[in-house]
């Protein structure tokens, strides 16, 4: 199956058959646990479920592991969601900025956008005052942004285990 990015490429559809999405739903649950447990609990021989963990490794379905921190321990005790507007709106401001803007210590996620705004960009700062700066000095100097706006982030609840859609 093929379907059509954002910026019309190409790309090969990953479908994942009732196996394999056990497998990365038990790995989404616990990446830590051994490939015999694995194995285990969707019903597999352990050299099976180690080839199949391969092959989604190769067919990038599996991008990594990654371990889940929280941010306060970090020193980042706000977060916040930026929407940016860029102009020329061109592949290469779209591109050169959203490299750019992934490389400073406090941006988490750079998404590029459709709609009235371009990007949208999570940030996590030790204290509104940090955040502030960050605004000022990092995002409004910038002579490709010609807008932005902030809002703070009270709660944030993410899901871990994601499923196949139909």
């Amino acid at each position: 199956m093929r379907c059509r990015t954002k910026f019309g490429h190409d790309e090969e559809a990953t479908v994942l058959d009732e196996l394999d999405s056990a497998i990365v739903r038990h790995l989404q649950e616990d990446a830590r646990q051994t490939n015999r447990d694995i194995a285990r609990k969707v019903g597999i021989a352990p050299s099976t479920c180690l080839e199949r963990i391969r092959l989604l490794r190769e067919r990038g379905v599996i991008r990594g592991y990654h371990a889940d921190i929280d941010l306060p321990s970090l020193n980042r005790g706000v977060r916040a969601l930026v929407t940016a507007q860029v102009r020329p709106l061109s592949r290469a401001v779209i591109d050169s900025f959203q490299r750019s803007i992934a490389e400073l210590p406090e941006v988490l996620s750079v998404y590029v956008t459709a709609g009235s705004d371009d990007f949208l960009i999570e940030v996590t700062t030790p204290d509104i005052d940090a955040l502030h700066a960050f605004l000022t000095d990092r995002l409004a100097l910038r002579r490709e942004i010609v807008g932005f706006r902030t809002s703070i982030v009270f709660r944030h609840l993410r899901k871990t285990t994601l499923e196949p859609l139909p």
